[in-house]
């Protein structure tokens, strides 16, 4: 005999690909018991769903946002069935419009997929200093998020950006990339008016290992000889004893083989150059006041003993470089929620296979689990370990005696009766709708013909997702 709530209520606090992911596997697991029903909350903090894919990938990348098409499949397929399995709730925190504890009492379970938004800390002298800036916070500016300022100091010609990952390539691509060229993209209107004014002329990439241990991807390494009227520069010292045909996988030889072709190429004459330097750890970033420069000592790698990796080291060689500004793109920092356990060394959730240590009922899925590591794929098996295991618990009976069995979650117990209570601006999945189809109706009308053209202003992207739209897109008012 089982235990499993006949109608089982999950609320999923992030709108990300992990949130939407882990909604659409419970949907189609609970879907195949003839015993059950299953009734998602997807709760977001900001108006419109999809989380990085929506501010947090550079707008250059199509095929990348390509992932969102999947993700409106997946809501819009639920929310459009004759009975509603999977609910966007949007511009609501948890921790500020709603407790956590008003949610467990609420749901069976609730799933945390808050992600991470916040840069990690690069603990080094000067890194307070004016001029010195997460990458983070540039990508959110450069990707319209509504809780960034709108506009972003662009006068410095020569600019350093710390890290090997595709986060630091993207910043590198966008800084160096002449905004004429991103005219066809989704970049917001002021992003594009703010890199139409920019001074750069320099764009260093500084990684503290060598070529042989980036961290990119063959396509984003790609997409930087494509760029227009920029220049790759390399540096032959920071490639001794790097041979492509003895690199571990295929991807990485791919790589390699991309860098020695760039290295082969003949000095160029382009406007503005984008250095790639390797061997690089910072060290200091100097000024009076304001960014002036960065220094790194030179590293390298030490074989130690016949079982152990090379480990890296500094080789006591210091360098200084003249910048205006620095990018610090060394990694993100887990997003917590208010009243959840947080592991503070790790930024995440503490748990086991996406169940939070020492909390029936209450799980994590995504990065705020695992940490920021890995690509989109990860986040699905992941979202797929944390479901297998709620849905055990639910067998178990662990869930039905839970918090989540107190409150029925519709008539006078909907979640949506105690926001409307509190006058909550919430925005639904007619809305998103109804903003996205506006987004697109001034992407077609543009100066610059676009696919889109993002709303920023939160106020602005809550009042038209409470507005109907004709069929061609523009707003009825």
């Amino acid at each position: 005999m089982t235990s499993f709530p006949p109608a089982l209520r999950v609320a999923i606090v992030g709108a990300g690909p992990a949130g939407i992911y882990a909604g659409n596997l419970l949907a189609t697991a609970v879907s195949a018991r003839p015993d059950a029903d299953v009734e998602i909350d997807l709760f977001e903090s900001l108006p419109a769903p999809y989380g990085l894919i929506r501010y947090g990938v550079a707008p250059d990348h199509p095929r990348i946002k390509g992932i969102v098409n999947s993700l409106h499949e997946m809501l819009d397929a639920s929310s459009s069935s004759s009975r509603r399995t999977i609910r966007f709730i949007g511009n609501v925190e948890v921790g500020r419009d709603i407790a956590l504890d008003e949610l467990r009492e609420r749901y069976h379970a609730v799933i945390l997929a808050t992600g991470a938004i916040r840069d990690a800390v690069l603990d080094i002298p000067g890194v307070e200093l004016p001029g010195s800036y997460g990458a983070a916070d540039f990508v959110a500016w450069f990707d319209g998020h509504p809780d960034v300022a709108r506009t972003w100091p662009l006068d410095a010609s020569s600019v350093a950006v710390i890290g090997n990952g595709n986060v630091a390539l993207d910043v590198a691509r966008v800084l160096a990339k002449h905004a004429v060229d991103l005219r066809t993209t989704e970049v917001p209107d002021n992003v594009l008016e703010g890199l139409e004014s920019s001074a750069v002329t320099d764009v260093h990439v500084f990684g503290r290992r060598g070529p042989a241990d980036i961290k990119f991807t063959p396509i984003e390494l790609r997409e930087l000889g494509e760029v227009r009227d920029v220049d790759i520069v390399l540096y032959d010292e920071d490639f001794e004893g790097v041979d492509p045909a003895s690199a571990p996988n295929n991807q990485l030889k791919v790589m390699l083989r991309t860098l020695n072709g760039w290295r082969e190429r003949p000095a160029g004459t382009a406007s503005r150059r984008l250095h790639l330097h390797f061997w690089h750890a910072p060290v200091e970033i100097t000024g009076d006041g304001e960014v002036e420069g960065i220094r790194f000592e030179r590293t390298r790698l030490v074989t130690g003993e016949a079982d152990a990796a090379p480990r890296l080291t500094g080789t006591g060689e210091f360098r200084d470089y003249a910048v205006q500004a620095v990018y610090r793109a060394v990694g993100y920092y887990g997003t917590r929620v208010v009243d959840a356990p947080f592991d503070e060394a790790r930024g995440v959730v503490p748990n086991a296979g996406g169940r939070v240590d020492g909390e029936t009922g209450l799980y994590a899925t995504g990065w705020i689990k695992r940490g920021p590591v890995g690509l989109i794929g990860h986040t699905k098996s992941d979202a797929l370990e944390t479901i297998t295991n709620l849905i055990a618990d639910a067998e178990a009976g662990l869930l039905t005696d839970g918090p989540g069995s107190v409150t029925p979650s519709t008539g006078e117990g909907d979640v949506l009766d105690l926001l409307d209570a509190r006058e909550t601006a919430y925005t639904t999945w007619d809305g998103w709708l109804a903003l996205d189809a506006h987004e697109r109706h001034l992407g077609e009308t543009h100066t610059y013909a676009r696919e889109r053209v993002k709303v920023v202003p939160r106020e602005e992207q809550v009042a038209v997702s409470s507005q109907a739209v004709s069929r061609d897109g523009a707003l009825v008012r």
